[in-house]
């Protein structure tokens, strides 16, 4: 069966797994007859399923019929939600798992059998097509698995193939890194409001000038400490800020913070 035909059941209907759903469609990866969304929350299915066309179900055993499963509930949740569905799983049916923290092995002997499973780990930026994701295979996932991931992972953005080793530390960088990027924004807008500036004003410039600041370094290839001496001129405006920013420490707990998120990601996934 095609990618195209194939019937894709997402279990868990989630902010992301909509904009998954989204993207897919959007991008004509398939028809949204061959979707199905479950999910405890019956007002959520008929939302989506008004939205997007897609079918819906509060009954997780439709998964019997699936060519791939995604498994978009949160963690804490996925342990008992994976004994459930053992049972209806097709051996040959590809598991795409987007959970935080479980790690291929952990699904694998949950559901019993040679499961073929992919790791995702996507970002929120997602949510509007501009989403950082990797992905890594189980031991029991092949090339065409991971392609079939891949293809669907670009329709809501960049995906990069990864060592499942490394998914802690792309959890502490791209997953969590959206958030490292808003609190960088909290602080600019601050200072804007304190130096009074129009809120509405304010937003926009800062806005912008973050998402030009990283079109600037993908589109010139240079390094970010490169770009930044360019615009950092002696004896002036940026120079002063940089410097109170290196007194600060505000590097190193930059490279703290992200260590701090890879470490509790590695405690989280051995829980």
């Amino acid at each position: 069966m095609s990618i195209m035909e194939s019937k894709v059941v997402f279990v868990g209907a989630g902010n992301m797994a909509e904009a998954i759903v989204s993207g897919m469609l959007a991008e004509s990866f398939c028809a949204p007859e061959k979707i199905v969304m479950t999910d405890i929350r019956p007002e959520r299915l008929t939302d989506l399923e008004n939205e997007y066309g897609v079918t819906v179900s509060t009954d997780n055993s439709v998964v019997k019929n699936a060519e791939m499963v995604v498994l978009a509930v949160k963690p804490q949740v996925l342990p008992e939600v994976l004994k459930d569905l053992a049972a209806d799983l097709r051996p040959e049916t590809l598991i795409i798992s987007i959970a935080a923290g479980i790690s291929t092995a952990k699904i694998e002997s949950t559901l019993g059998g040679e499961r073929r499973v992919v790791r995702v780990m996507p970002n929120t930026p997602a949510l509007v097509g501009q989403g950082a994701s990797a992905l890594a295979a189980g031991s029991n996932a092949d090339e065409a698995d991971l392609e079939v991931t891949e293809a669907i992972l670009q329709c809501v953005g960049l995906a990069v193939r990864v060592e499942e080793t490394d998914m802690d530390a792309v959890t502490a960088l791209s997953g969590s890194g959206p958030a490292y990027v808003f609190y960088l924004l909290e602080g600019m807008l601050a200072a804007s409001e304190k130096m009074g500036l129009d809120e509405e004003t304010a937003r926009w410039l800062a806005l912008k000038t973050v998402e030009g600041a990283a079109r600037l370094m993908t589109d010139s290839g240079e390094t970010a400490e490169a770009l930044r001496e360019k615009v950092t001129s002696k004896g002036g405006t940026t120079e002063a800020a940089v410097r109170l920013l290196d007194k600060a420490g505000v590097k190193k707990a930059v490279v703290k913070a992200i260590l701090a998120a890879r470490k509790k990601s590695v405690e989280l996934s051995q829980g």
